[in-house]
């Protein structure tokens, strides 16, 4: 079973979101991640884990379709993404500013993958999971 960040994800799904203009750059998200949890008091893993986890996490975005570079005419530099619907879908899904978003979150758990494509996608269709 393969358990996820999924505070970490967002934040990479939401600076993949945003970044027309400049570069996607998952370490320095994972610092800022980290400072964000330390300054809200709340335990943080080891930094060079999580970095090295947010250049996974993007790497596995791209690869299976959450992700895919942004183009020039919305501010694509070869070096940043937009959301694809499947990576849309996965941050309305993990959308921390919305009461009651653990239960996608524990659902997406529950699975083997829950970022398999086939599997995600599966879940993702079904109206109860939000």
């Amino acid at each position: 079973m393969t358990i996820y960040n999924w505070d970490l994800m967002e934040r990479l799904l939401h600076e993949a979101q945003n970044s027309a203009g400049h570069s996607f750059t998952p370490r320095p998200y994972a610092e800022q991640y980290a400072a964000a949890k330390s300054a809200a008091g709340e335990p943080i893993e080891n930094l060079d884990h999580l970095k090295a986890v947010a250049g996974e996490y993007e790497k596995l975005l791209l690869a299976r379709g959450y992700i895919e570079p942004r183009p020039e005419d919305q501010g694509g530099n070869g070096s940043n993404y937009i959301l694809t619907m499947r990576g849309s879908c996965l941050l309305s899904l993990l959308d921390s500013s919305i009461p009651g978003n653990d239960h996608p979150r524990q659902v997406l758990d529950e699975q083997a993958d829950a970022l398999d494509e086939a599997t995600f996608d599966q879940v993702a269709s079904k109206a109860q999971i939000a």
